[in-house]
């Protein structure tokens, strides 16, 4: 087989699984004497717990236990920033004590026989409170007075602002977003002994093995997780949650296997969400566009207990070229869960204020939106000063252009029409950083013919499965359909979290390093076992090719099938095993992923009607390794990305910090009927300075840019300029 394998359109190699059913993920384990587990969550945000009330519940049928503050067993807080692989989604252990900091926090567990009986006696729970007035936004608690978490400055962006002459200053706000997978959070605890099986959804199993362990109080080689597939998390399963603890503390009490699954509900409360941000742009300029400074000022909140900061100002110093610019960002503290990670984090609301502002400006120069941009083109990473390990936005943006026919757009406000039907067309500058962690791959040759490839990471929907296979068929010859992949066991060699568009570019090189580890330990095989063909040749003579090992003078047909050298010595299998990591030179250059969203929205004013109707996206995204996947991660990002400028906001009670939409009916995201004609199209340069096949992660930059491009065409087509997402129909029409 020939290497067209890598970057061709792979189907994945485990589609017939999840298509058929077949597919076991996290609470779908059979188990026997199974029992259930079901939260009584916080009917407050902010107060104490006075007295629980579970005599009644405890008498209903079925009920084997009820934990809370005042009967579980003691936990421990997670090593954080003190280890390596120790990052918990909330650091409190739940039932710690009586208080109680967001709505919907777990103040107590049901385990019964059934789910249903667990959820009839969760009902009967009475808990009462001693109540605080919550504060659920930041315009009810003081403006940050502490030191900001995050801050760069090169030159000197305010007095160059003041004396530049053409000023922009405009805040943008996006509000709170929540992860909402089709499969939502769950955990089967099951103990054997002193050592415990956690059945997780997870996108970070060894991750998910450290801070458990740390937790609950176990040895690490006592702690085995298990997540063979994961119905997306989105950023949402990177960390372990509350209801995972409760689910091993549960088990260990009842000496039995326990379920705990998070309804959707509480996927609004107790495991993450993307944070409110306020956003401050100041931009100064010359009359021809050159950028002179450039403020942004960044202010989310966090939970009570927690100290997470939505990153927005990660691209501000980088992605255009300008002498003065000054970027920080603070945190005020709220009765809601903690945030976490949402597909883009921190890039994704920051590019809606840098991209939005960069418009409103363009509008003032009477410049094109583009051209602007061009003009302020960064040739290097003017935040390190480094060069790009790899940087070809300018070809995408020009390549989107054409495609898209952006010479034909008229700037006047509502020109352009299709009918009866106002046209309007927006673009933005997207992108994400390039990183790679380690990662630790074994590799399996077998004497019938197959291969087996496994580490401890985990496919979370984005093809991670198939990537292993191409790579083991790319370097060996055998077909992808015999290649065995196994991941989401703790017990595998450890892999690298499934989180930051990191995942493939850290595991690339094990994967290939392995099998080259393999086929090499084979030609050792070939070369000292006395019936081979091969016995006594040198190995350095030798090729392997389509599964075949032959002379490299030689045609891959004139070799021997690699499973036969194998039973020449009777050997089942022989392997590889490999672990790479991120050198010291690449910390010499900057690493992102770049790109350019263009869109196209039809406004009907008569009835009020607003559609996106055509979309592009343009990635310099390095080397694509299967273009199916890829493409299918990018089209997903621009779903989200749609949802996030049009529909998505989680709305909280500021009585009693309740989120309101708390479910699908009322919660609305993209659906098939709200998104319009998408393309996408990569322009392909490998980033060899990240590793060897040059490849980028895309499972995030898809999402970025796409807010502040909407924004753009709406403004375009009705000359309203929102910046405050979502967008309403109401903003429109006022």
């Amino acid at each position: 087989m020939s290497s067209s394998v890598i970057g061709a359109a792979v189907s994945r190699v485990d589609g017939k699984l999840k298509v058929t059913g077949a597919a076991c993920y996290a609470v779908d384990h059979p188990m026997d004497r199974l029992a259930y587990g079901v939260g009584v969550p916080s009917t407050i945000a902010n107060g104490k717990i006075t007295r629980i009330d579970s005599s009644i519940a405890e008498r209903m049928p079925g009920v084997i236990t009820i934990l809370h503050h005042g009967n579980a067993d003691p936990l421990f807080r997670p090593a954080n920033a003190f280890e390596r692989d120790s990052r918990a989604g909330e650091s409190r252990p739940p039932l710690e004590d009586e208080t109680v900091y967001y709505y919907g926090q777990f103040v107590a567990l049901v385990v019964a026989n059934t789910f249903e009986q667990a959820q009839d006696a969760a009902a009967l729970v009475k808990v009462e409170y001693a109540e605080n007035k919550p504060a659920v936004h930041i315009s009810e608690v003081p403006a940050p007075a502490e030191p900001p978490m995050r801050h760069y400055c090169r030159g000197d962006a305010e007095a160059s602002f003041k004396s530049a002459p053409v000023q922009l200053d405009v805040t943008y706000t996006t509000p709170a977003e929540t992860h909402n997978p089709m499969e939502m959070h769950g955990t089967i605890a099951l103990w054997n002994g002193d050592k415990v099986t956690l059945y997780e959804t997870t996108q970070g199993v060894v991750n998910h093995q450290h801070v458990m362990s740390e937790m609950i109080g176990v040895p690490l080689e006592d702690v085995h997780v298990v997540s063979p597939f994961c119905g997306s998390g989105f950023g949402g399963k990177l960390f372990p949650w509350p209801h995972s603890m409760l689910a091993a503390m549960a088990a260990r009490r009842v000496k039995r296997p326990v379920k705990v699954s998070v309804p959707r509900t509480m996927m609004f409360t107790t495991v993450g969400h993307r944070p409110f941000t306020q956003q401050r742009v100041r931009i100064g300029a010359t009359q021809d566009g050159k950028l002179l400074s450039l403020r942004h000022d960044v202010i989310t909140p966090s939970s009570i207990i927690d100290d997470y900061a939505e990153n927005c100002t990660e691209p501000t110093p980088l992605l255009y070229s300008c002498a003065n610019v000054t970027s920080q960002q603070q945190l005020v503290h709220l009765n809601i869960g903690t945030p976490t990670p949402m597909r883009g984090p921190g890039t994704a609301p920051g590019l809606f204020a840098i991209e939005s502002a960069m418009d409103e400006l363009a509008i003032k120069l009477n410049l094109d939106p583009l051209d602007l941009r061009l003009r302020n083109y960064a040739e290097t990473d003017e935040s390190t000063n480094k060069a790009f390990s790899s940087k070809h936005l300018r070809e995408a943006y020009l390549k989107g252009a054409e495609q898209f026919g952006w010479s034909r757009r008229n700037p006047k406000v509502g020109s352009m029409r299709d009918g009866n039907l106002i046209l309007g067309w927006g673009m933005a500058t997207c992108t994400w950083p390039a990183g790679r962690g380690a990662a630790e791959v074994r590799v399996r040759l077998n004497a019938d013919g197959t291969a087996r490839a496994s580490s401890a990471t985990q496919d979370i929907g984005t093809g991670t499965y198939t990537v292993f296979a191409q790579v083991v068929s790319e370097k060996t010859g055998i077909s992808v359909e015999k290649v065995d992949v196994v991941l989401g066991d703790s017990s595998l060699p450890p892999g690298p979290t499934s989180g930051g568009s990191t995942g493939n570019a850290s595991v690339l090189p094990a994967i290939a390093k392995a099998t080259q580890m393999a086929v090499d330990t084979l030609m050792q095989v070939a070369v000292k076992t006395e019936c081979s063909p091969f016995h006594n040749a040198d190995p350095s003579t030798l090729k392997m090719t389509a599964g075949r090992l032959h002379a490299q003078d030689k045609a891959p047909e004139s070799g021997v099938p690699f499973g036969d050298i194998l039973k020449m010595r009777r050997l089942a299998s022989i392997d590889g095993q490999a672990r790479t990591a991120p050198d010291e030179s690449s910390r010499k250059l900057s690493s992102h992923t770049f790109g350019a969203q263009f869109c196209e929205v039809t406004w009907d004013p008569g009835i009020a009607r607003l559609r996106v109707s055509r979309w592009l996206t343009i990635m310099d995204a390095g080397r694509i390794i299967n273009q199916k996947t890829a493409r299918n991660q990018v089209l997903g990002g621009v779903v989200m990305g749609i949802g996030m400028a049009l529909f998505e906001e989680t709305i909280y009670d500021r009585r009693n910090g309740k989120p309101l939409n708390n479910n699908f009916a009322d919660y609305i995201v993209s659906t098939n009927a709200d998104i319009p004609d998408m393309d996408c199209i990569f322009v392909e340069y490998p980033d060899l300075n990240l590793n060897e096949y040059g490849a980028r992660g895309v499972g995030a930059i898809g999402l970025t840019g796409v807010a502040s491009a909407l924004a753009m065409a709406v403004h375009h087509a009705t000359g309203v300029r929102v910046r405050d997402l979502p967008i309403r129909i109401e903003q429109l029409l006022a």
